[in-house]
C-alpha cells in the first residue's frame, strides 16, 4: 500500500455496506465514504491543483473532514490540518509558510481564513513590484455557510467532476504537514510521508491486544486536526474497519450521552476528559459498553488514573508519541506488566534509546533525552527537511525519560519549554512575541503551570516599559485583550503577572526555572 487513502478502498472491498463514520448530521457506509473521497479528489483536480500542492483543512470533527483529508491524499496533494478555532494571524503564518493553494473551511473557521487571505493579499499588493514568483491566492471551499463570489461550496466541489482519480503509488510522497514546535521552540511543519503514516498505523495494529479492532465502535472526540486524532484514531479506524462516532467537541454530560446511545466500546481521549468526568458518580453505569480506554497527547497522572478506574471499573492504557513519529511510539498495551507512571513499551518496529548530553546511551533509571528510530519517523521540517533524523535514523525528541529493565518508558520532563494545554502544543515564544507587540511591554516570559482541567495552563510574566503609567491590573487587562485578538483560546495566558523584572541567566536568557519556582510558591499561597 502506497497511499493512506487506499485504506478506504480496501475497507470497501471487505465491508462496503457497513457503517464507517457518523457525526451529528449523517452517517456513511464504507462504500459511500469511498465514493465521496473520490469526488473530493476529482473536484480538487478539476480546480487545477496539481500533485504536491498544499491544502489547508480547517474543519471540525465531521465527515467532511475525513473525506477532505482522504480526497486530498488520493489526489496526490498534501494535507495541512488546522485548528478551525485558529485566529487570522495563525492562518496567515500557516498559509504563507506552506504556500497553500486551497483552504477548506466551515462556519467556525471561514471568517478567520478570509481575514488571513485578505491580509496576505494586502501584503502582496504592498510588496516590491519586481517580486517573483507571485504567490497564488488560495481558493476557498466552504463546507457550511454562505460563500462569497470567488468561493466554492463543498457540495459544488464534489459535483464538479465524476472521473475517478488514481492515487499516486510512491509511499515516499509527502502526505501531511502538521505544525509543531520542532527543535526551535517555534511552530514548524513536520513533513509526514505516506510511508510514515502507514507504517505507524501498522505498528499500532501489531500491538497485542490491538488498540482498535473491527468490532469496535470508537469515540471520535479527539480533534482530527491533531496527529493523535488524525492517525492514531482515524488511521486505526480505517485500517481495522471499525465504526467511528465523531463528536464536534467534548462536553462532559453530552459526550457520556453519546457513548451510551451509540454503545461505544473504545475511548481514545486526552487527560482533561478524566478531570471533567471525576464528578460524575454514575460512570460505571454510563460507560458499561466500553471495553478499552486509551489516553494520549499528554501525560496522565497516576492519581487521575486511579480515581477514574475506581469510579468506572475500567483500566486506562497510556502511550507516548509525538507529531514527528506519526505519532505513536509506546503503549502500555504492549507492556508485560503495566506499571504506575509508565507510558509503556515501544511499538513493534519502533526503537528507543536514552542518551546523555554527549550522546552516550544511558541505562537504568538515569534520565536522558529520548531518541526514536523507525519508518514511522518524519523526514524533517518543511520545506527543506532540516531537523530530521540523523544519518543512522535516530530522532532526538528533546523529551527526557528513562527505560527500565523491561523496556518500559517513564517520562521525566521536557527539554523544550513546550506547554501542553488539553493535549495541544503551546509554544511560549509565540505567545511572548505577541505580548511584546504592545508598546507598553518591555519583556515577557511564558511558562506552563499545572492545571486540574487542562493538564497545564499558560502563565505570562510581563515587565512594563519604563515610564508606563498604567497600573499592573490595567496592563494585564491590555495584554489579555491583545492575546484574545492574536491567539487561539487555548494559547492565551490563564494568568498574567506584571513584575518589575524577570530573572536572567549569565548568558542573558530568562531563567524560567526560577519563574517556575515563583509560580509554585504562588500556587501554595506563599506569595
Amino acid at each position: 500500500m502506497a497511499n493512506v487513502a487506499e485504506l478506504v478502498s480496501d475497507a470497501t472491498e471487505q465491508a462496503a455496506d457497513d457503517v464507517a463514520i457518523q457525526d451529528a448530521a449523517r452517517s456513511v457506509t464504507w462504500s459511500q465514504l469511498d465514493d465521496e473521497t473520490h469526488a473530493v479528489a476529482s473536484g480538487l483536480a478539476s480546480m487545477g491543483l496539481v500533485a504536491g500542492a498544499r491544502v489547508v483543512i480547517a474543519l471540525g470533527n465531521r465527515i467532511e473532514f475525513v473525506t477532505s483529508y482522504l480526497g486530498v491524499l488520493r489526489a496526490g496533494l498534501v494535507a495541512v490540518p488546522a485548528n478551525p478555532a485558529s485566529v487570522a494571524g495563525e492562518f496567515v503564518r500557516m498559509v504563507a509558510d506552506s504556500a497553500a493553494r486551497c483552504c477548506m473551511c466551515d462556519r467556525t473557521s471561514v471568517q478567520a481564513v478570509r481575514a488571513a487571505l485578505q491580509e496576505l493579499d494586502d501584503l502582496r499588493v504592498a510588496g516590491p513590484p519586481d517580486e517573483s514568483p507571485r504567490v497564488v491566492a488560495p481558493q476557498v471551499v466552504l463546507v457550511t455557510g454562505s460563500v462569497l463570489p470567488a468561493e466554492t461550496t463543498y457540495d459544488d466541489l464534489i459535483a464538479r467532476d465524476t472521473r475517478r482519480v488514481s492515487p499516486p503509488v510512491d509511499p515516499q510522497n509527502l502526505a501531511v504537514l502538521l505544525y509543531t514546535s520542532g527543535t526551535s521552540g517555534r511552530p514548524r511543519a513536520a513533513m509526514l510521508t505516506h510511508r510514515s503514516l502507514l507504517t505507524n498505523i501498522e505498528q499500532a495494529a501489531a500491538v497485542e491486544p490491538a488498540p482498535i479492532t473491527s468490532e469496535d465502535v470508537v469515540l471520535g472526540v479527539v480533534p482530527l486536526f491533531h496527529v493523535y486524532g488524525l492517525n492514531a484514531v482515524l488511521g486505526q479506524v480505517l485500517r481495522q474497519r471499525a465504526r467511528l462516532v465523531l463528536v464536534e467537541r467534548f462536553d462532559p454530560a453530552g459526550t457520556l450521552a453519546v457513548i451510551e446511545e451509540q454503545r461505544v466500546t473504545n475511548l481514545p481521549v486526552a487527560p482533561p476528559v478524566f478531570a471533567a468526568w471525576q464528578h460524575h458518580g454514575d460512570l460505571r453505569e454510563r460507560l458499561r459498553s466500553v471495553r478499552l480506554v486509551l489516553s494520549g497527547s499528554a501525560p496522565l497522572g497516576v492519581d487521575a488514573i486511579q480515581r477514574f478506574s475506581d469510579q468506572s471499573g475500567l483500566p486506562v492504557h497510556q502511550g507516548y508519541g509525538l507529531t514527528e513519529a506519526s505519532p505513536a511510539v509506546t503503549s502500555t498495551l504492549g507492556s508485560a506488566n503495566v506499571k504506575p507512571g509508565s507510558v509503556g513499551s515501544a511499538l513493534p518496529g519502533v526503537e528507543l534509546r536514552v542518551v546523555d548530553d554527549r550522546g552516550h546511551e544511558v541505562s537504568g533509571d538515569d534520565p536522558g533525552e529520548i531518541c526514536v528510530r523507525g519508518d514511522n519517523v518524519f523526514v524533517g521540517y518543511w520545506p527543506n527537511r532540516d531537523g530530521g533524523p540523523d544519518d543512522d535514523g535516530w530522532f532526538a525528541t528533546e523529551d527526557v525519560g528513562y527505560l527500565d529493565d523491561e523496556g518500559d518508558l517513564f517520562l521525566v520532563d521536557r527539554k523544550r519549554e513546550l506547554v501542553i494545554v488539553s493535549g495541544f502544543n503551546v509554544y511560549p515564544t509565540e505567545v511572548e512575541d505577541v505580548i511584546v507587540e504592545l508598546a507598553d511591554v518591555f519583556e515577557a516570559a511564558v511558562i506552563g503551570a499545572p492545571d486540574d482541567e487542562s493538564g497545564e495552563a499558560v502563565v505570562a510574566y510581563v515587565v512594563p516599559q519604563d515610564g508606563v503609567t498604567l497600573s499592573p491590573q490595567q496592563l494585564a487587562t491590555m495584554v489579555d485583550a491583545h492575546c484574545a485578538d492574536r491567539l487561539a483560546k487555548f494559547k492565551r495566558p490563564r494568568e498574567i503577572h506584571v513584575v518589575e523584572e524577570l530573572p536572567h541567566s549569565v548568558t542573558g536568557k530568562v531563567a524560567k526555572g526560577r519563574l517556575r519556582s515563583v509560580q509554585r510558591r504562588r500556587a501554595m499561597g506563599l506569595m
